[in-house]
């Protein structure tokens, strides 16, 4: 049987960065949440990559060489003036487990998009350009269902 991915709930995710103090690393944190960013686009962000203007950030050579714009979320737009957050990737992984011990950086983006799908019900081909998957079925294995999702699905059913 394949393993359950790990994902955290929003409320997790807020409750972990009100304890960070370091601007720089609060606003890593929450690119990778409420942006889906991987941690090497967040390193490599800077402010001339954001377009305040159309409400964009450029995401420059991410994965496989791809360009993306992607719309600033609210809960990011503020913090945006830290950057660039001239902090390592590996010092990142590291930060990440002082708040939640139990996950990986990765798993920022892999439940700011699940949040996106099941708690926002944004549709799951715009999660898809928000991620730069070229492949529906890749962006299938980031939102994940929950089992409290499923149920009120089927409950919905037999009403």
């Amino acid at each position: 049987m394949k393993k359950l991915p790990v994902t955290m709930a929003e409320q997790e995710f807020i409750d972990g960065i009100k304890k960070v103090k370091r601007s720089k690393v609060k606003l890593a944190f929450m690119l990778g949440f409420y942006q889906c960013m991987r941690v090497s686009e967040i390193v490599a962000l800077r402010k001339q990559h954001i377009d305040y203007s159309r409400g964009y950030i450029h995401i420059l050579n991410a994965k496989f060489g791809k360009d993306r714009d992607v719309p600033i979320m609210k809960p990011v737009k503020s913090g945006l003036k830290h950057l660039p957050v001239n902090i390592s990737i590996r010092q990142l992984q590291r930060l990440v487990k002082k708040y939640w011990p139990k996950i990986h950086f990765h798993i920022l983006r892999h439940s700011g998009a699940t949040c996106y799908h099941n708690d926002k019900g944004v549709d799951i081909t715009f999660i898809q350009q928000l991620l730069g998957h070229s492949r529906l079925d890749t962006t299938m294995i980031y939102t994940h269902i929950s089992p409290k999702q499923l149920s009120n699905v089927f409950e919905k059913v037999w009403e």
